[in-house]
């Protein structure tokens, strides 16, 4: 399914560490790149409810499983920009160095955005059918790790819907797309107050996460799983 979602300005520059300093004249070319991305890139989606055990079994860690724990159903969601997000970085990345940090940040950003977009949908879905959605958990956070991505792309339908697969060291192609997990629990009077509820993640700690050097949100001082970093 197409997804409508636009750049978030402020998560592009964040994910280049921008804390809010003045950019000046420098302006022009962060919005530049933005509207190039929403002018040339099309976010797309797919998701699949499964059961919470079938969807275990191929989601291997105790994280993954705390966070559905409680959960009768899953959702295995994936988004991306496309292959045509990869041709538009050779390409600005070949005329300008800068242009192409910018461009790679605009389309991380996009890509997220639209993940935001289909998490609210499945969310406005199950809120619908008296279940309560936990928070988005992806791959690589904490002991769920990234070699269970091409059984994901299968299970999910990606790799057919979206053209997304993995390459050998489990790195998702196109590099803008996204992989999650959202359980579903019969929890109606969470689902009536807040939309969405999170299910317990005390075992989850930046400590143990594999990416925790390169996390925009650790850098952010956020974290995955919604305490302090």
């Amino acid at each position: 399914m197409e997804l409508k979602a636009r750049v978030d300005r402020e998560e592009a520059l964040a994910f280049l560490g921008h804390r809010g300093q003045k950019l000046g004249d420098l302006r022009e070319r962060p919005e530049r790149a933005a509207c190039l991305c929403e002018k040339e890139l099309v976010p797309r989606g797919v998701y699949r409810e499964m059961g919470a055990s079938e969807a275990l079994a191929l989601l291997p860690g105790r994280d993954i499983a705390r966070h559905v724990e409680g959960c009768a159903r899953v959702v295995l969601l994936a988004v991306t920009v496309g292959m045509q997000s990869e041709m538009l970085l050779r390409r600005e990345r070949a005329l300008s160095a800068t242009d192409g940090l910018l461009v790679d940040a605009c389309a991380s950003s996009l890509v997220e955005q639209a993940a935001n977009v289909l998490n609210a949908h499945i969310v406005e879905e199950a809120t619908a059918r008296n279940l309560a959605a936990t928070s988005r958990f992806s791959p690589g956070y904490g002991d769920l790790s990234l070699s269970c991505q091409p059984a994901f792309l299968v299970a999910s339908g990606a790799d057919r819907a979206l053209g997304i697969h993995a390459t050998a060291a489990h790195l998702l192609v196109p590099t803008k797309s996204i992989t999650a997990v959202i359980g579903l629990r019969s929890h109606p009077n969470s689902a009536r107050e807040g939309g969405a509820s999170t299910a317990p993640t005390e075992g989850i700690r930046c400590s143990t996460c594999p990416v925790a050097d390169t996390c925009a949100l650790r850098a952010e001082g956020r974290t995955c799983y919604g305490n302090p970093a």
